[in-house]
């Protein structure tokens, strides 16, 4: 019998975990509230679906994944003491990341000029609630990145790159639920 438990087994520092949690329930509970409201009126949010920017929201899908995968990638380079390469794939997670906040930015310029708040129907008080949430996720995570490439160590490395993976993590249940799903 081993006297480490399965606490002590997780990768990474456990407040992280407790904090990652914590994120993913408000998203999931975010998630829910929008699909139990989508059910009262699901004309009208398939409508108010059909003004929003897949083709960016898909290529931001793409963008955060890469820069997960480079934030991985960082840990490992760091862990063998690949020091530039691993400051490197940080420095273009936090890019990745800077690039996603753009063309989210670019969405609700977007909506602005038709026009579109969070006023015009309950489908975009929902948008801009969860994607704003997730957008100021993704600037923390990017402070964060660009903090652990200046202290570098691989401790610090890992709990940026959990953080960056929750980050991911609710972007993957973020979009296929408001913008795909009819």
């Amino acid at each position: 019998m081993s006297d480490t438990s399965l606490i002590d087994e997780l990768p990474g520092e456990l407040l992280m975990w407790v904090l990652i949690i914590s994120e993913l329930l408000v998203f999931g509970a975010g998630l829910i509230a929008f699909m139990g409201v989508r059910l009262t009126d699901p004309a009208g949010f398939a409508e108010a679906q059909s003004h929003l920017y897949r083709t960016g929201a898909a290529f931001n899908t793409a963008v955060l994944v890469t820069s997960g995968y480079l934030a991985a990638q960082a840990l490992r380079w760091r862990r063998v003491e690949r020091r530039i390469k691993s400051r490197l794939a940080l420095t273009g997670a936090a890019a990745l990341g800077i690039v996603f906040l753009i063309i989210k930015g670019v969405e609700y310029t977007g909506k602005a000029a038709q026009g579109i708040t969070y006023e015009t129907h309950p489908f975009f008080l929902f948008y801009y609630l969860l994607t704003g949430f997730h957008a100021a996720h993704v600037l923390a995570g990017v402070a964060i990145l660009l903090l652990v490439t200046w202290r570098d160590d691989p401790n610090n490395i890992e709990a940026g790159a959990q953080f960056w993976h929750m980050v991911d993590l609710v972007w993957i249940m973020l979009f296929p639920v408001i913008y795909l799903l009819g």
